[in-house]
């Protein structure tokens, strides 16, 4: 399928709607329907999901309130990053070790996934492989080494690290101290990637509805879900709009926090000059709290990100937030044009750990990937279709994982974040 940049109705302002191969509006629903299974939320964990299921037979469909992608799985960095937010170490001090194995036997599933539906099904959406771990100080070199020693215990043997001497290899810039490479890792065009991934179940039997926001939920036994147009009985329903979804299950959403983070894409660079800049085309990540992220493009610009809106609050001036970022990183770039620049909101959870569970027993429900979501997403829907299938093994162990409400409520779970924020920003700045 042919790329253009162009309008994309009903989508941020981004590089990715601009450039989407798929720009199809699917149709909203109308009148009663049934199936097996339906899906609320149409990123990558309810696309997941819905292929998931439409591989093994069911009857799916899916509703989006917006249009496949409108939420952060269309407007992220376009990074495969493995793992989660939070390391397994970690994992393992706060659940216990048995659990921490089970998620590091996960751990790479993800970006496996995504490798394999891209293989399968012929989706074109710039896989490159191969991402950079960027570090600012000594100090997170030496965290890297650990976590690399821990990731080695559970099979990830694609990590390496990178002397000083050696990151010009993959960041044109004297910013950083050294790093770590991820051959495991990629980059890809995530608006492009859920498209193809929903053409891939569309073409296996499921139905996909956009402009379709579930306006109430029934979680009983024979459960259904009603939109402005319509109803939809099933025989399970999986909830899965993360961010976006406020008003359908406050159970969910009381423990999800929504986060905004800002990108941005350059005008497209001289072939030359983003070779000299990126030379491995590696995507690239930096150690800090707060962080920044940047890769190529397709077409030879610069996706610069970073920043962080808690409670979903966007600043006033994107470019403003970022580009100065960019230029620390690439002076160079002081004159280049920004074609685009746009946020999206994730789903932040308190423990940093995605949020698995049950609403009844025929609505099951995943969010709160803070931040990881491209591999976790795609693992996590997988898991729910396991789950409806009948194959509880993984789905219990991601249950079983206590999630927690924000502690202030609503009115002060923002603030308290944010100053939890500034605190690690500020020891990032003080290199401590």
């Amino acid at each position: 399928m042919e790329k253009s940049i162009g309008p994309n109705p009903g989508h941020a302002a981004s590089y990715y709607a601009a450039s989407a191969r798929d720009k199809r509006i699917r149709p909203k629903l109308d009148g009663e329907h049934t199936a097996d299974v339906c899906v609320i939320g149409a990123g990558f964990t309810g696309i997941s999901a819905a292929l998931q299921l439409a591989e093994n037979g069911y009857s799916v469909i899916v509703l989006e309130a917006d249009r496949i992608g409108f939420g952060a799985s269309g407007r992220n960095g376009g990074q495969i990053v493995n793992g989660y937010s939070r390391d397994l170490e970690t994992i393992a001090k706060r659940y216990g070790q048995e659990k921490a194995d089970r998620l590091g036997e996960m751990s790479l599933e993800g970006g496996r996934i995504i490798r394999e539906r891209v293989a399968k099904y012929g989706i074109e959406c710039d896989l490159v492989d191969g991402g950079f771990f960027a570090a600012f100080t000594d100090k997170q070199v030496k965290e890297m080494a650990e976590v690399r020693a821990h990731w080695k215990r559970h099979g990830h043997d694609g990590l390496e690290m990178v002397s000083k001497a050696e990151v010009s290899k993959y960041a044109k810039t004297d910013r950083y101290v050294g790093g770590m490479i991820d051959r495991h890792g990629g980059h890809i065009h995530p608006l492009d990637l859920v498209l193809g991934e929903a053409a891939a179940a569309e073409s296996l039997g499921a139905k996909i509805f956009e402009n379709s926001k579930v306006m109430h939920l029934d979680t009983g036994p024979q459960p259904f879900v009603c939109t402005e147009g319509g109803i939809v009985k099933a025989k399970h329903m999986l909830v899965c709009g993360n961010a976006y979804m406020a008003g359908i299950a406050p159970k969910v959403t009381e423990k999800m926090m929504p986060v905004s983070s800002q990108v941005m894409a350059t005008e497209v660079l001289d072939a030359k000059l983003i070779e000299e800049l990126l030379p491995a085309n590696y995507c690239v990540e930096d150690a800090n709290y707060v962080l920044d992220y940047y890769r190529r493009t397709a077409d030879n610009r610069l996706l610069y990100g970073g920043g962080i809106g808690y409670g979903g609050q966007d600043p006033a001036d994107l470019t403003g937030v970022i580009r100065p970022n960019m230029l620390k990183t690439f002076p160079q770039l002081k004159d280049v044009k920004i074609d685009f620049a746009w946020s999206g909101n994730f789903a932040l959870t308190l423990t940093r750990i995605p949020h698995m569970g049950k609403l009844s027993d025929t609505v099951y429900f995943s969010h709160g990937d803070s931040g990881h979501g491209v591999t976790t997403t795609h693992l996590l829907g997988k898991i729910l279709g396991e789950a409806v299938h009948g194959q509880m093994s993984r789905f219990d162990v991601w249950s079983s994982l206590q999630a927690y409400p924000f502690p202030g409520g609503r009115m002060f779970r923002v603030p308290l974040t944010a100053l939890g924020a500034w605190y690690y920003g500020l020891r990032d700045k003080l290199g401590v």
